[in-house]
């Protein structure tokens, strides 16, 4: 690291009341940062938040704007990006990896902004497009460019108002009439019309829509991609068999406007199928790569885990923002101290309170790098299924692990970003309550990532499905090396904590990394045992999966996520030539991390018999407390490695100058109407009674 150019990341304000605790770190933070982050995304996004804050389009409203008000700002704020200049010519030249990665920073610096601004762009080129390339051919490409260029407003149209996550029982329909070379899309009743559908309630003129593909002769052959037309681009009038409008006012995120549509007899040239995967002659033929329609179902979905995993890109940047702001007001908030008229102490003193917000900043740390080497991960795959003539079957051999993974992760990170901001807003007291604090936006703006692109709960399962049929199969099938620990399932589920420390102790990164092992193992054993127990009770298989999700997957699959981004963390500090003091605080942060981890799972630790007594469970508590008091120190800086600038991060109880007191005054003060007398004043005035007649 001796030769790390920082002289592009801006300085921090000297002094205020955050200086006395960045004195205490023997570290850059800065170097620290280029640890999280390679210099090339830090030099993207830095590049993003200034363009952004010198646009006067993009200053921040002072107050709650109208709904309508704020999706015209997101569309206004969407057509300035191109004029902003943020992607230059030269990404052409670039590969696929290198220019999705580019276009992904740039995301992630639009959301630390605005997540409305962000998503509507992820959804309107960057998800559009991905579907394009997944499941198109090359007559469609054209519709790339004109997404990217604003000439088309496009949107993609899956949801039902009944089906969501069972995408196999989406109703829209799309048969294809061989005498006029057409498609004509109905939809058979409101409970089948897309809805939820970003860009849709107002702009949309392009929908991505998945529907069912029925030939002449009456037979479904699944669910396939359709470009339908929606509005005249010059108009937004929208064309006649289409019914489209806006869904309403949601908790949060209402810069996007999200629309629900039904077709009526609505027809579409038959090159608007998207074909890669199925192709309907002109005559009426239908003819697939894929024998089972499910296949070609489950391909073209794939395109669909870029999209979770800008969301677990966008979850790490939140989890580092809330993680930031109840750091640096805990380093200068001061409540109590040891003498009753003495000094008062900084909260990020106490032991508790770090209890509380010290393993979510450990937490973003870590996770912002397990989702890097994630997104790595996936783009090769990509590139290599794009680059080869037998690109479905690499996708095919590594998309059941790569799908497993963003399964399991995705609600795994989201789920820490909730808890991250609820906490942070109870740590931050009544201040952390305030609007200004961006606290309560976040939380509404971040709190739709839980659903979106895949429920929680539901991917879950689909996760635990794969790690169940891994530990049932003869042969193991991990070309990522996920669960290549399997291979030694017999000796770690005979493993205990005090064997465990005898071979690697507290202080080591294996020791946490062993446990997980150990767990997984037992949950996959359990779970399988629970579900076998349950078919030879005559239960039906449905059921049985159904009845093991409290008892077991539901626990395997966070734990196999958590798991994920530990080993990826370790992975990838070790491949680092660092000093001792970058050393050291990577270590405090994954002690932190995986020992609060740990102690989530302590009944299932001492159930499954790992443990007997409390050696194990007050080893961990220890460790976590210990770690987050060394941490303590650290903790100021580490939030400034992970801090977006003060225009991005826009929380008046978190600024970088630390001078709390003065910037709530100044919001306090200057916020409108602080000092004006109330127009409906007279409304809420009293009426005194008229003096009574002295006659």
């Amino acid at each position: 690291m001796d030769n790390v150019d920082t002289s592009f990341i801006p300085d921090l304000p000297t002094g205020g009341g955050l200086a006395a605790y960045r004195k205490r770190a023997n570290f850059d933070w800065k170097r620290l940062r280029l640890i999280f982050e390679t210099e090339q995304a830090l030099r993207i996004k830095y590049n993003v938040w200034r363009r952004l804050e010198s646009d006067p389009l993009f200053a921040h409203a002072s107050r709650t704007l109208p709904m309508d008000e704020q999706k015209r700002l997101a569309a206004m704020q969407v057509n300035r990006m191109k004029h902003l200049e943020l992607v230059p010519k030269e990404i052409e030249n670039l590969n696929f990896s290198e220019k999705t990665k580019y276009l992904m920073h740039i995301n992630e610096a639009l959301n630390s902004y605005s997540p409305s601004l962000s998503v509507k762009i992820a959804l309107g080129v960057g998800l559009f497009n991905n579907a394009i390339r997944a499941m198109g051919t090359e007559k469609h490409t054209k519709y790339i460019d004109a997404a990217w260029n604003r000439e088309v407003i496009t949107c993609l149209a899956v949801t039902e108002v009944s089906h969501g996550s069972n995408t196999k029982r989406i109703r829209t329909t799309a048969t294809y009439d061989p005498s006029s070379q057409e498609f004509v899309i109905n939809t058979p009743d409101f409970e089948a019309a897309k809805c939820w559908v970003g860009n849709l309630g107002k702009m949309a003129t392009v929908a991505m829509t998945f529907a069912n593909l029925i030939t002449a002769d009456g037979e479904n052959h699944g669910l396939h991609g359709f470009l339908i037309p929606i509005r005249d681009p010059k108009t937004l009038i929208p064309y006649p068999g289409v019914l489209v409008g806006d869904i309403g006012e949601k908790s949060g995120l209402n810069g996007i406007d999200n629309g629900f549509v039904v077709f009526t007899n609505y027809r579409i040239p038959r090159d608007n199928h998207l074909n890669r995967t199925g192709n309907v002659t002109p005559d009426g033929v239908y003819e697939s790569v894929f024998t089972d329609p499910g296949q070609a179902l489950g391909a073209a979905l794939e395109s669909f885990s870029a999209g979770r995993i800008g969301i677990m890109q966008e979850s790490a940047n939140t989890l580092c923002s809330a993680a930031v702001i109840a750091v640096r007001y805990a380093a200068v908030r001061k409540q109590f101290g040891p003498e009753r008229e003495g000094e008062e102490m900084p909260i990020i003193e106490y032991q508790l309170h770090q209890y509380r917000i010290f393993p979510y900043l450990a937490a973003a740390c870590v996770q912002k790098i397990a989702v890097e080497e994630l997104t790595n991960t996936y783009l090769q795959i990509i590139a290599r299924s794009q680059a080869d003539s037998n690109g479905f079957d690499i996708l095919t051999q590594n998309a059941a692990e790569i799908h497993a993974i963003i399964s399991a992760s995705k609600p795994r990170i989201t789920w820490s970003a909730r808890d991250a901001i609820q906490e942070t807003r109870e740590a931050c007291g009544g201040h952390g309550y305030l609007r200004a604090s961006k606290l309560g936006q976040m939380r509404s703006d971040h709190d739709p990532l839980c659903t979106y692109e895949g429920d929680n709960n539901v991917l879950g399962q689909q996760a635990s499905n794969w790690l169940l049929r891994q530990w049932g199969a003869k042969e193991l099938e991990s070309p990522i090396g996920s669960v290549t620990f399997l291979q030694r399932r017999e000796t770690l589920l005979q493993l205990q904590f005090p064997q465990l420390l005898r071979q690697s102790p507290l202080e080591s990164w294996e020791f946490a990394l062993s446990c997980y092992e150990w767990l997984l193992c037992h949950l996959m054993s359990h779970t399988t045992a629970h579900i076998t127990h349950q078919l030879a009770a005559g239960v039906h298989r449905f059921e049985a999966r159904n009845n093991s999700q409290v008892s077991g997957a539901r626990e395997l699959s966070l734990a196999y996520a958590e798991y994920f981004a530990l080993k990826s963390f370790v992975t990838h500090v070790r491949q680092l030539s660092l000093e001792e003091s970058y050393a050291r605080v990577l270590r405090v942060l994954y002690d932190v991390y995986a020992m609060w981890l740990l102690e989530s799972h302590m009944t299932t630790f001492y159930v499954g018999g790992f443990a007997v007594g409390g050696d194990f469970a007050a080893a961990v508590q220890h460790r976590l407390l210990q770690s987050c008091a060394q941490l303590k120190d650290m903790a100021v800086s580490v939030a400034d490695a992970i801090a977006p600038p003060d225009f991005a991060l826009n929380s008046v109880i978190a600024r970088a100058d630390g001078l709390l007191y003065e910037n709530l005054q100044n919001e306090f003060m200057t916020n409108e109407g602080a000092f004006q007398r109330p127009s409906w004043w007279r409304d809420v005035i009293i009426p005194q009674g008229q003096e009574k007649s002295k006659l």
